[in-house]
């Protein structure tokens, strides 16, 4: 029979590496921040690039939220066939390609909401749907650059030109504004990331005032990641916030900005080969644990790891016991996101019993 873990499965009965996830600890996290960031009114629109998961999205929904958003194209198209259409797509959609499928999507999908922050990108948007035949406008967001120097507009006169070109376009209807202030979600030190994401804030609500000035309805102002939320609902005109690794965190978020929310996915891992007295090889490793916000952690204090291939990696020690061939680890990833990716199922559990089996939707969705 084929390998295939049903719920009441045993975690310890689970094949590995396999993801997964502390239902305790999880909702723990969500009523945090859920009770934190609700009470001041502004709109949580959960990020769930992070997870990949319409169940996860949904239950975010259940617990608060308001919607979600996305990264790419290719996440909304699945999350939306799962059902979970009220999605902004964070991302800018540019090319033939990726336009067409927009406007396919926007054919089923009247929910979906997109960004731009150039004069080319929102042109080749409206005459792809002039030409579908398509009558109702998207609902549309001006993303404004707030300091990441990665996507948007510049603040100013640049916003305000590209606001008033799309302005003129029969197909986007501008309900919004967009800042991500990703650069500051990992400063150490609580003051520093505050003053430098109210600074940031500035920019945006400021922007957002020009452009109602200007004649624009701006309802929406959009912003804020699991780093900085808790100071973007405290600015006057933030109207929602977009955290997302705070449901299952990693070492590099911990390291950050402390342990308020806990790592309740970890990677379960086994050891399959004794390298000497004080170091083993796990069967976790590029393939499992990424790198590019530096090693993984063992759960368990007192085991570095190393990284030995695409599947291997080690653990060694000093003064710690001894792990032996077949003992289990559980390892905590550094970068939430693109370890999730790389994973098909998550296998949630609860005191060691499987309780919810949730398919990664969107793995490898990066169109």
């Amino acid at each position: 029979m084929p390998y295939s873990p049903q719920v009441g499965s045993t975690v310890a009965s689970l094949d590995t590496p396999s993801i997964i996830v502390d239902l305790d600890l999880m909702e723990s996290n969500i009523a945090k921040l859920m009770n934190q960031l609700l009470p001041t009114g502004v709109n949580i629109r959960p990020h769930i690039k992070t997870t990949k998961s319409a169940i996860l999205a949904q239950k975010l929904v259940a617990a608060g939220a308001k919607g979600g958003c996305v990264a790419k194209l290719s996440e909304a198209e699945v999350m939306c066939a799962k059902g979970f259409d009220d999605v902004l797509i964070t991302c800018e959609i540019v090319g033939a390609a990726k336009v067409q499928r927009l406007v396919e999507l926007f054919r089923e999908f009247k929910r979906i909401r997109i960004v731009v922050d150039s004069e080319e990108g929102a042109r080749a948007i409206d005459e792809a749907f002039e030409k579908s035949g398509l009558e109702e406008p998207i609902m549309t967001l001006i993303d404004l650059d707030v300091g990441l120097h990665r996507t948007g507009v510049q603040p100013g006169e640049p916003a305000l030109k590209l606001a008033r070109y799309v302005a003129n376009l029969k197909h986007l209807n501008i309900i919004g504004l967009q800042g991500y202030e990703g650069h500051l979600q990992h400063i150490h030190g609580w003051d520093e990331r505050k003053k430098r994401c109210l600074e940031s804030m500035a920019t945006l609500t400021q922007t957002a005032e020009a452009l109602r000035n200007d004649g624009h309805d701006i309802k929406v102002v959009t912003t804020g990641g699991t780093g900085t939320a808790e100071f973007c609902v405290t600015v006057p005109g933030v109207t929602e916030v977009q955290p997302g690794s705070f449901l299952f965190m990693d070492t590099d978020y911990r390291n950050a900005i402390g342990s308020h929310y806990s790592n309740s996915l970890t990677i379960l891992s086994t050891v399959i080969s004794k390298q000497g007295p004080k170091t083993v090889t796990i069967d976790a490793g590029l393939k499992s644990l990424t790198t590019d916000s530096g090693l993984a952690e063992c759960k368990t204090k007192g085991y570095v790891y190393g990284v030995l291939g695409d599947e291997h990696g080690s653990l060694t020690w000093e003064d710690e016991p001894a792990l032996n061939v077949g003992d289990r680890v559980e390892m905590i990833q550094s970068h939430i996101d693109p370890t999730i990716n790389l994973f098909d199922v998550y296998y949630a559990h609860r005191n060691g019993i499987v309780e919810e089996i949730w398919p990664v939707d969107a793995r490898g969705k990066v169109q």
